[in-house]
């Protein structure tokens, strides 16, 4: 069976290692955390509406029946649209995954469009593995995909972990999407191991992360690399989370988990703690949303200021700028980045693309025909607002911001709020129509 087929409900039956059993801890944990999520696993059998997927499939080029079938043990579209978004942006030299699928073929094929990239995939199923390949090379992509059994884990993560070999030196976005929590629920925790090998700016994409097993890993995630930036994003079924390697990493601050105590007295009382504690915060979740931190206003609000107050620095003191003479479409395919139409008789008078906790970064400098002058700020992000533009002020500037697609945008200036929210609203009305 290929993830060109319905997936069935159970997984597939996993390469394990014979030297490698499982623990009653872990049968614990799986059976705490089972009774935890279930009401999670149903909702994940929706891959996504139809819309979305032919988005998806119209972004790497791909027919309809390539992705009959997605959802239960299959990525979602968000997910995979998230893929997307890190190769559009990164143009990463090297990608690597954990857990073949419908993610390997729409990842071989975004880097297909974008930079022509190294795509490694790892999957425990032999079988799997090489009916993936077929399917693959079928629909004209091109991806190393190896089989690696799970094997006993020698790091602090509990559960048995892939047996990988031949690694790239450097990698510049990862891809976690297995083993399944089945293994156990931190068992994707151990995918840590690969984060010293990250480059700079390079990102990290985890599946599942709404699920209760997936939120305590990014917790320690958090706190082991304090050098990288974990948000769980929406616009996915299962939840991503997104981390970013924002500069040279120290080394990790690893810390044991309950599941690898040596300590039998302390593994069961913390098991039965958790059965509580957990239990009563996954209800809590349900009716005051979830604790980890979500994508937020803040951040482009203030990257954007920060952009603005540099726009007008390098205009009072008339700095040529570097890029300015660009077209849209060159500064599309140098950055990853699109930006919207805008009114005709605007003047653009610098353009600069400079790094940002959210990736690459856009800020354009410009001139209204009333003669003010605001600033338009473009990068890859997630924010409350959609389409409709949401108004904040900093410092005495109005900024409105909005989303299209996977891009966010921010307009500022030193003007009245009322007015640079008619503006924001014009450009983003008529990026809406152009896509229609």
């Amino acid at each position: 069976m290929t993830s060109r087929d319905t997936t069935r409900l159970l997984a597939l039956p996993d390469d394990v290692s014979a030297a490698s059993t499982e623990s009653f801890s872990d049968l614990a944990y799986r059976v705490t955390f089972g009774a935890i999520g279930w009401p999670w696993l149903l909702y994940s059998l929706w891959g996504g509406t139809k819309r979305s997927k032919l988005r998806l499939l119209e972004r790497v080029g791909l027919s309809e029946n390539s992705l009959p079938n997605l959802g239960s043990w299959k990525a979602d579209t968000g997910f995979l649209h998230r893929i997307v978004d890190a190769v559009e942006e990164l143009r990463p030299k090297v990608v690597v995954e954990l857990g073949a699928g419908a993610s390997t073929l729409v990842a071989a094929k975004a880097l297909e469009r974008h930079g022509g990239g190294q795509l490694i995939s790892f999957d425990q199923h032999r079988d799997f593995v090489e009916a993936t390949a077929r399917w693959i090379a079928d629909e004209g992509g091109m991806a190393d995909l190896r089989w690696a059994p799970l094997v006993a884990n020698s790091s602090n993560w509990p559960g048995r972990w892939y047996q990988l070999s031949d690694l790239p030196e450097q990698i510049d976005v990862l891809i976690i999407d297995g083993p399944p929590w089945a293994i156990h629920p931190f068992v994707r925790g151990a995918a840590e191991c690969l984060f010293d090998r990250l480059s700079p700016g390079g990102i990290v994409l985890l599946d599942d992360a709404a699920r209760p097993g997936e939120r305590v890993v990014a917790r320690r995630w958090r706190k082991n690399w304090p050098s990288m930036r974990f948000d769980r994003i929406n616009g996915s079924n299962k939840g991503t989370l997104v981390g970013r390697k924002l500069a040279t990493s120290p080394s990790p601050q690893v810390r044991p988990t309950p599941a690898n105590d040596n300590s039998a007295l302390r593994r069961w009382r913390k098991t039965a703690a958790i059965l509580a504690l957990f239990g009563a915060g996954w209800l809590a979740n349900e009716v005051a949303g979830d604790f980890s931190p979500q994508a937020q206003a803040a951040v482009i609000v203030e990257e954007a200021h920060a952009s603005y107050a540099a726009s007008l620095t390098r205009e009072a003191m008339r700095l040529p700028s570097t890029v300015s003479r660009l077209k849209q479409t060159e500064l599309a395919s140098a950055t990853g980045l699109d930006l919207p139409t805008l009114p005709p008789n605007w003047q653009i008078s610098d353009v600069q693309l400079d790094p940002s906790d959210l990736g690459n970064a856009l800020t354009v400098s410009i001139m209204t025909d009333r003669g003010e002058r605001l600033s338009l700020f473009a990068a890859r992000a997630e924010t409350p607002a959609e389409r409709l533009p949401v108004l904040e002020r900093r410092d005495g500037a109005a900024i409105a911001y909005w989303e299209e697609g996977p891009f966010a945008y921010a307009l500022i200036g030193g003007i009245k709020a009322e007015s640079l929210q008619q503006y924001a609203a014009s450009i983003s009305q008529a990026g809406s129509e152009q896509s229609k």
